[in-house]
Formats: structure tokens, sequence, C-alpha cells
């Protein structure tokens, strides 16, 4: 993403002829975009997406059964006293 910002910003700065930016090549603007692509690439194809989301979604699902464990704790200890 950041790679996809960064092209984005050096694109416009590019095209509005602003700073330093202006007097530089066009294949230099675009090379984040290159970067971004060859990025996802790898991350597809080494599973590395795949399993940050199942990171995420095992997380998540740790936290609600947490939240759930101190609810039923919370429930029972009331009907105790």
């Amino acid at each position: 993403m950041y790679l996809l910002i960064l092209g984005l910003i050096l694109l416009v700065l590019k095209y509005l002829e602003f700073g330093p930016v202006a007097l530089w090549s066009w294949w230099l603007v675009l090379v984040p975009f290159a970067l971004a692509v060859a990025w996802w690439s790898w991350a597809d194809n080494t599973g590395y997406t795949k399993r940050k989301a199942m990171e995420r979604e095992d997380k998540r699902r740790a936290d609600r059964r947490d939240r759930t464990k101190e609810a039923l704790d919370e429930k029972y200890s009331k009907t105790r006293r």
C-alpha cells in the first residue's frame, strides 16, 4: 500500500511538474508501481497474504472466546453470592 501511495504522489508531482520530480524520467516515477506489483506477486505466491488473514481470524476468534469466558465467569460468580 505504501508503494502505491508513493507512486501516486510521485505521479502527481511529475504531472504538475513540481520540484525536482519534474526533472526525473517517467521510468523513475513509475518504479513504485512496478515494485508494488512485484510485492503483491511475491505475497500471493508464497502464501504470505493468506497466512496473515488466518492470523487475524485466529486472533479475532481467541478474543471472542476470551470475552465469552469472562462474561460466563462474571455471571457464575454473581449467582453464587
